[in-house]
């Protein structure tokens, strides 16, 4: 009997150990949300190449969470720009840096530039408690 309480005692280690392990790898990897502030200034012309940035976007595992064109209401303070996007990297920082690196950058600064100003920032998931 007491051979069979010894494996069942070092089976729960083992799954504490291992659950306790997965709860580190998850907070090293939180998820990360792109927001884009983003001020389009020629909607047609802009709307032409933003399938690019999209594709760069979902290839490199970012998931369209909210936003878009007038998606934003003010509640107090200065108007966001006209387009306003989230997005979640659940790979974390690292994971956009792949996306960013990976051609978003070049993507942002030689054609989206010729039609809209840019705010990029991100921001770590939190745990809800």
């Amino acid at each position: 009997m007491s051979k069979y309480l010894a494996t069942s005692a070092l089976m729960a280690v083992s799954l504490l150990i291992g659950a306790g392990g997965a709860s580190i790898y998850a907070q090293a990897t939180a998820p990360i949300y792109a927001v884009a502030e983003i001020n389009v200034k020629d909607k047609d012309s802009y709307d032409k190449i933003l399938p690019k940035a999209l594709e760069i976007i979902k290839n490199g595992g970012g998931k369209y969470v909210a936003g878009g064109y007038n998606k934003t209401k003010t509640i107090i303070g200065a108007p966001p720009p006209n387009r306003y996007v989230l997005i979640r990297y659940d790979g974390g920082a690292e994971a956009f840096d792949k996306v960013w690196n990976g051609g978003l950058k070049d993507w942002v600064e030689k054609e989206g530039s010729k039609y809209a100003d840019f705010r990029l920032f991100n921001v770590e998931a939190a745990e809800m408690k």
